[in-house]
């Protein structure tokens, strides 16, 4: 018999799970719904003190009490910390942990970088520095503010009503401690369940794999496999069913596993689909210029990547066959093409790479071969972001804002990144300044419904949008869709951004 061992995430209890245990038990498994000290509407009082570890030890407590041969353990958020940590000192009980919509968390890594509210974040470290042991909890969000901690699409009315009815405040130190790993929960087989309407899906995961990033090994791992829901973060409110058989399968040992497909060249390295001649290209810091044949000043495109990028990637973007490809292109065409690493590594790096792009256009403008009053931005996906910042307050000499399969609002569970980085928001003081949009068809839905909410917001204002829409194109299809749908479409999109130049 397998038992599953069912915990909660911040402020909230083992009621939480009331459907979905059910109907693991009409299954035939045994069930223990958590309540952790100081947790939910049934808590017990947390006492002064109460921390991260213990709820690690309760939890411990409570494997060693389950007399199942198989023990799964699923983790909601907060909750795949102490089960993280319990199951790192009872690996041999362990068969299988479930990561239900949350990241696998990291020894030495608090709790705290998954409060998404950036003044409550401030607050507790404040009351850590402070040192101040005054039985201070953190209050439980009202129910218009649990989207603030993850999506709440598909969760009832009446559920979310019982959902803040039932919670209590949070413990402190439960979201501060560091959590402690040995290593030996490496050795646990892992499942992660993806929430769709609340992060990215297995597509996506897998993409940002192949880019290499050592951070991302660890999900290669044909121990780890992956299930996607197409709900909000509350599973266990918008989709009990749905999730009972999804852990059902993935103690079966069930899943998709993802592959890093060694043997294969990734796809962003794949040759550009456009056979563009080389142009001079000179490297000045961080920025490539690929210098067209001209006398005299020249407008500019400036290309920026997306990300995060690992920071020891190689090649970097600017050497992409995507963006030599773009700057070879326009050079040819008579605009300077600029290329650029920008050092967006991190979700909590966009201020960062916004500060690199803004003294790149810099450097760009006063180079006395590029016409500082004629500029344009190109963003790329996950550079979609950056755009903000120019949309909100255009400069009279940027002439164009182009995008590419961009974001254009930060994911729900991308709660490192600074509000500013809305470009759907931004848009609304975006004024006459143009905007040409490539949209594909055959988009991560994730990213789709940031360009659906973007479009939205321009037409509401009556932006000055262009959309270009390439039905049969995938996310990075100028490597991986050599159609010629897709190569009229960058065709279109470049005449565009240097019709805007006035080339």
């Amino acid at each position: 018999m397998t038992a599953f061992i069912l915990v909660s995430g911040a402020h909230t209890d083992g009621l939480v799970w009331e459907e979905v245990a059910a109907q693991l038990r009409e299954s035939g498994a045994e069930v223990h719904p958590v309540t952790l000290t100081g947790m939910g509407e049934r808590r017990r009082p947390a006492e002064p003190g109460t921390d991260l570890e213990a709820h690690v030890q309760e939890l411990v407590r409570l494997i060693d009490e389950v007399d199942a041969p198989d023990v799964v353990l699923v983790g909601h958020c907060y909750g795949v910390y102490p089960a993280y940590g319990a199951a790192d000192r009872r690996p041999e009980r362990i068969a299988r942990i479930v990561c239900l919509d949350t990241a696998l968390p990291q020894d030495g890594e608090p709790a705290l970088h998954l409060v998404p509210d950036e003044a409550v974040r401030e607050r507790l470290l404040q009351r850590v520095e402070q040192a101040e042991d005054d039985g201070w909890l953190l209050p439980p969000p009202a129910v218009e503010e649990w989207q603030r901690w993850g999506s709440v699409a598909g969760v009832p009315a009446d559920a979310l009503e019982r959902l803040t009815r039932r919670a209590a405040p949070q413990p402190p130190a439960t979201l501060t401690q560091p959590l402690r790993l040995s290593g030996a929960v490496a050795e646990v087989a892992t499942t992660g369940v993806l929430c769709t309407a609340s992060g990215p899906g297995i597509a996506l995961i897998e993409s940002l794999v192949q880019l290499g990033d050592p951070r991302l090994t660890a999900l290669v791992d044909p121990r780890v496999s992956f299930f996607e829901l197409d709900t909000g973060h509350w599973p266990m409110l918008s989709a009990p069913g749905e999730l009972a058989d999804v852990l059902l399968r993935a103690a079966a040992g069930e899943g998709h596993r993802l592959s890093a497909k060694k043997d294969e060249q990734p796809s962003h390295l794949r040759s550009f689909l456009l056979d563009v001649p080389e142009r001079p290209r000179e490297r000045v810091g961080r920025v490539d210029l690929h210098l067209p044949d001209a006398d005299g000043p020249r407008p500019a495109v400036v290309f920026v990547h997306g990300g995060p990028i690992p920071p020891g990637a190689q090649p970097t973007p600017r050497d992409w066959p995507t963006f030599v490809g773009y700057g070879r292109y326009v050079a040819g065409l008579g605009a300077v093409g600029v290329t650029l690493d920008h050092r967006l590594h991190d979700l909590g790096d966009y201020g960062r790479a916004a500060e690199d792009v803004a003294a790149a256009v810099e450097l760009v403008r006063a180079d006395p071969r590029v016409d500082a009053d004629r500029v344009a931005l190109w963003f790329v996906s996950g550079g979609g972001l950056l755009s903000a910042d120019w949309l909100a307050t255009p400069p009279p000499w940027l002439r164009c804002v182009a995008a590419t399969y961009p974001i254009l609002a930060p994911l729900p569970n991308w709660t490192l990144v600074e509000d500013r980085f809305r470009p759907a928001t931004a848009v609304r003081t975006a004024g006459e300044l143009p905007i040409v949009l490539t949209r594909v068809g055959l988009e991560h839905p994730e990213l789709a419904a940031t360009v659906a909410e973007f479009v939205a917001a321009a037409e509401d204002c009556a932006a000055n949008l262009e959309v270009i829409d390439v039905p049969l194109a995938h996310h990075g299809f100028e490597t991986i869709d050599h159609t010629e749908q897709t190569r009229d479409a960058v065709k279109h999109a470049v005449r565009s951004v240097l019709g805007h130049l006035e080339i």
